[in-house]
């Protein structure tokens, strides 16, 4: 009698690896949902604690990516040899449950820590879950498959300010963060029960040293490895846009259109939403179908589109008009989310399967420190420094000027990075692979 094929040891594709992509999208969806609601709520916890735009910035940036990165490391080097399910599954419950207790907090120092608990749970799910979806998703696809993964981004900041939003004109921004930070405990209760892990490298090219390195040895081959460097570098950057859009956007529309938390939430959020499912999606094919013909797109994809969003972006800041800032916005967003697809499936393909865990961890340590933490500081303080002179339209002014820098300081990057594949041996070894 024939056997029943196992779908995680059958070597053929089959419909389950969409069900945990769809999983992990959902656990990346809940990931930024929980960091990004204070950004809808960021006025109404100004007001509260009479708090500045520097300080917010810290709050939303420093509080939450330098814990984010520390505790990043150590599940990464665990998430490379035990359970990376159950990893994911953990990490979502503890995020879920700091995100209520913002909701708590009495004044900057308790939101502060509140925000570090969110990012210790946060830092520990992203190795995991990009490591699981190498191993599920074959090198030709996993441009693909990250593209989808990437919808969950989207997903997460369009429901972050969306459902915060509203939840915030019906109760107020405490029970806000309460009501967003449950749901995700029901959702790490079905990755623990239902998710199977993969064999690790399942995908990786014939011969491929299967064994986890001493920590040293791993550091040093990933530092010295310039694809993996250049990539990661080049996102740190470039997400600097990123988190400007997802943060400071709710707060630029509340100070220059004077409407309500609850209407900035709703449209902002299907904006973010309408922009950005097709963008990872078109993004993710598009990756696909130009690194067939040459690996190096994984690079030059990136750099083109993170320069490319900053114009209708600067169209978007600019406009008078409620639906033309909206629709050069969404059009922005869309552009910018083209590129991740190539960057994460870049990441994935330049190391090896033992080591990307901690890869993705030292990718999300630059990402963080410099497209979050930094970034979003640098914003906040050139907003109040601009105050005086451009009143409520400073912090539009500082955001355009960050993300303008970003994106020619990326496309550099990416430029270098591309040129890196050749002599590292890099497309020697995907046309072996």
């Amino acid at each position: 009698m024939a056997s029943t094929p196992d779908p995680i040891t059958d070597e053929r594709p089959g419909a389950y690896r969409w069900y945990v992509l769809g999983l992990l999208t959902l656990t990346s969806a809940f990931s930024v949902a929980d960091r990004l609601v204070f950004s809808i709520l960021l006025e109404d916890i100004k007001a509260t604690f009479s708090l500045s735009d520097t300080e917010l910035g810290l709050i939303g940036g420093a509080a939450f990516s330098v814990i984010y990165v520390l505790a990043g490391f150590p599940a990464a080097r665990l998430a490379d040899r035990s359970v990376r399910k159950n990893i994911v599954a953990a990490a979502i419950a503890f995020w879920s449950l700091m995100t209520a207790a913002c909701g708590l907090a009495t004044g900057f120092w308790t939101l502060f820590l509140a925000r570090i608990g969110v990012g210790v749970g946060e830092g520990c799910s992203g190795p995991s879950s990009q490591s699981l979806v190498a191993d599920y998703f074959a090198r030709g696809e996993l441009a693909k498959a990250m593209g989808f993964l990437t919808i969950g981004a989207s997903m997460g900041t369009a429901g972050g300010l969306l459902i915060g939003g509203q939840l915030a004109e019906i109760f107020d921004w405490r029970w806000a963060f309460v009501l967003m930070g449950l749901p995700g405990l029901v959702l790490g209760a079905i990755i623990y029960l239902t998710l199977r892990e993969a064999p690790r490298g399942r995908y990786a090219p014939a011969g491929t040293d299967m064994a986890q390195r001493p920590l040293g040895e791993t550091i040093r081959s990933l530092t010295a490895n310039r694809v993996f460097m250049g990539l990661a570098l080049g996102w740190a950057v470039q997400i600097m846009i990123g988190y400007a859009l997802a943060f400071w956007m709710a707060p630029v529309m509340l100070r220059q259109f004077g409407i309500s938390t609850g209407d900035v939430g709703l449209y902002l959020g299907l904006t973010f939403f309408l922009g950005g499912i097709p963008g990872p999606i078109l993004g993710g094919y598009v990756t696909q179908w130009l690194t067939l013909r040459d690996e190096r797109w994984r690079a030059w994809l990136p750099g083109v589109v993170s320069l490319g969003c900053v114009a209708p972006l600067a169209l978007s800041l600019t406009s008078g008009s409620f639906g033309a800032f909206l629709g050069w916005f969404g059009l922005a967003y869309a552009i910018y989310v083209a590129s991740q697809a190539g960057i994460l499936s870049g990441i994935q393909a330049a190391v090896e399967p033992a080591s990307r865990g901690f890869a993705v961890a030292i990718a999300l340590f630059f990402n963080n420190l410099i497209g979050q933490a930094l970034g979003l500081f640098v914003i906040g303080a050139a907003s109040d420094a601009l105050g005086p002179a451009y009143g409520s339209d400073a912090l539009a002014l500082a955001m355009f000027a960050v993300c303008l820098a970003a994106g020619i300081a990326s496309l550099a990057i990416f430029v270098w990075t591309a040129a890196q594949m050749e002599p590292s041996g890099y497309l020697a070894r995907m046309r072996g692979g």
